[in-house]
């Protein structure tokens, strides 16, 4: 699974898993959660990434305009396939990829008014609330345990790729 985050129109934020299970064998749920706090990615209610707001320190956070989720089938370069070493099967083709009970629990933001509205703590913005501003111990494990055993490709940590000019995020508390 790729996750990618863009902010001031600049994405180079990826981060690869290989899933603990089959994600062809069946369905599961994929949830993205995003407020003023941070952008977590779930896999079957388990966190699997989170890219928390240091916008207060100069790093880009996306809160200025509304989200779009992308889903695609591609190839990638060689720095997504681990240096040339995943090879696409391409004897399975056509590849298909299907979409079931989809819910964008979102807020419905059109203009004029401000997308900040979509920030303002009130009852009406349920993401906004204290549960939600930070994770669970539990969850914090489990986000440490995919990142130990399941993590095959982090933007933090290829060097060679930015040149040991790494995005100032890197050095901050991920979770």
């Amino acid at each position: 699974m790729h996750t990618n985050i863009f902010t001031q129109g600049k994405g180079n934020r990826e981060q690869q898993f290989k899933l603990w299970f089959d994600p062809t064998a069946n369905f599961h749920n994929y949830t993205i959660h995003w407020n003023p706090t941070a952008v977590v990615w779930y896999v079957d209610s388990i966190p699997i990434r989170v890219y928390r707001n240091y916008k207060s320190e100069g790093i880009g956070f996306p809160d200025e305009q509304g989200m779009q989720v992308y889903s695609s089938l591609w190839n990638a370069d060689n720095w997504a396939t681990r240096g040339g070493l995943v090879k696409i099967d391409w004897t399975g083709a056509p590849f298909r990829a299907g979409l079931r009970k989809f819910n964008a629990r979102a807020c419905k933001w059109d203009g004029p008014v401000s997308i900040f509205q979509c920030a303002y703590p009130n009852e009406a913005n349920w993401w906004t609330s204290p549960d939600y501003m930070q994770l669970s111990s539990d969850q914090q494990w489990k986000l440490k345990w995919v990142r130990d055993n399941y993590m095959i490709y982090n933007y933090c940590t290829d060097y060679e790729r930015f040149h040991w000019q790494m995005a100032p995020e890197c050095s901050k508390p991920q979770y």
